[in-house]
């Protein structure tokens, strides 16, 4: 026994009168034993009731693993590039494992990208995939494929309801939406509630992407439970042609000039800062989602009023844990579906997050 009283492997060696080694090759299925031999050591296993060390006989194996991550290419500063930070940290922690992690990127308005890089990660022979599904139907082929290979799979940020995703990590996208409606409406009588706007951004130009549907949803349903006469109006803007965005909000103001309650669902809100801040409306409430700095440089200059984040980070990391352990170990999770922490920030309390 070690010092903390458990059974090693020399205590079964001595019990089955063998050597060490033998032990090892037993215990790790390699190598050439005698039958007689691999009874003697199975029996002292089951006498002594041994647990070997799972970790290391992941090592022993020296059999490499690798996790991909299918991740939308990204700027400095923007959400993707959280995700990407979560995903190299994960991969980090299991680098002493055998398992390695790789990256796929591609063009997030273009499904044709999309599908291209997936078709590369299979090549690459993964042992466990990450991915986002903004391609609903290009994410779903993928999926089949990974099942019909055994490749376990795990979203992040959003889902689709498959029948063989392993893990989804993300933030609960119906309850976010109608916690974003709950927090731009407190307090406010239904005579102050009678337009709200939606600035959404223009994504690819097939409209096979639309990630932030689930919210809407939730943010909708509320209305239409609270405060069923109000008006929810959109505003597309384009975050692929910047200096277009003040001319759209222009336009859209003119006929709507009153605009006080204003909410973005992506992390994005940053892209709208400057206008608002040049536009001022007294009463005037904005939410926004997500603590990239540019967002919370925006809610600490009084421009947005509240942002519902999570730890984006922590999706990822996550997600390569899981998946590492399920793989190595074949240890399941408690939950398939994984939902971060929604906090909200204020200009009173971010500096703290």
């Amino acid at each position: 026994m070690d010092k903390n009283g458990k059974i090693t492997i020399i205590d079964v060696a001595r019990k089955a009168g063998v050597s060490k080694g033998t032990v090892d090759r037993v215990v790790h299925n390699r190598g050439e034993v005698s039958r007689k031999s691999a009874e003697k050591v199975r029996k002292a296993i089951e006498e002594l009731q041994y647990r070997p060390n799972l970790y290391a006989s992941v090592l022993a194996t020296r059999k490499a693993y690798m996790i991909a991550c299918l991740l939308p290419a990204f700027s400095k500063g923007e959400y993707w590039e959280k995700m990407h930070e979560g995903f190299l940290r994960g991969g980090e922690s299991v680098a002493n494992l055998n398992v390695v992690t790789r990256v796929f990127l591609y063009d997030q308005y273009d499904p044709e990208a999309f599908r291209a890089a997936a078709t590369e990660m299979l090549a690459s022979d993964p042992s466990g995939v990450i991915m986002q599904p903004l391609f609903k139907n290009e994410t779903l082929e993928l999926s089949a494929r990974l099942r019909e290979l055994g490749i376990p799979y795990a979203y992040v940020d959003t889902k689709l309801e498959d029948p063989g995703y392993f893990a989804h990590y993300g933030m609960p996208m119906y309850k976010s939406g109608r916690l974003c409606a709950m927090m731009l409406t407190e307090r406010l009588a239904s005579e102050e509630v009678r337009d709200v706007v939606v600035v959404r951004i223009t994504r690819d130009k097939t409209r096979r992407s639309d990630p932030t549907m689930e919210r809407r949803s939730g943010f909708s349903d509320f209305f239409d439970e609270h405060f069923p006469e109000c008006r929810i109006h959109q505003v597309f803007i384009d975050p692929n042609r910047p200096e277009s965005i003040p001319g759209t909000l222009d336009a859209f103001a003119a006929d709507h000039p009153d605009m006080k309650l204003v909410v973005m669902f992506n992390s994005r809100i940053h892209l709208i800062a400057d206008w608002l801040a040049a536009h001022p409306v007294e009463g005037r409430r904005v939410i926004g989602f997500d603590n990239l700095e540019k967002n919370l440089e925006a809610v600490r200059n009084d421009i947005v009023s509240i942002l519902i984040t999570e730890h984006i980070e922590d999706q990822t990391f996550k997600a390569v844990t899981a998946l590492s352990n399920y793989i190595l170990m074949h240890k399941s999770i408690p939950m398939r579906d994984n939902y971060m922490h929604m906090d909200i920030l204020t200009k009173y309390n971010l500096e703290y997050y």
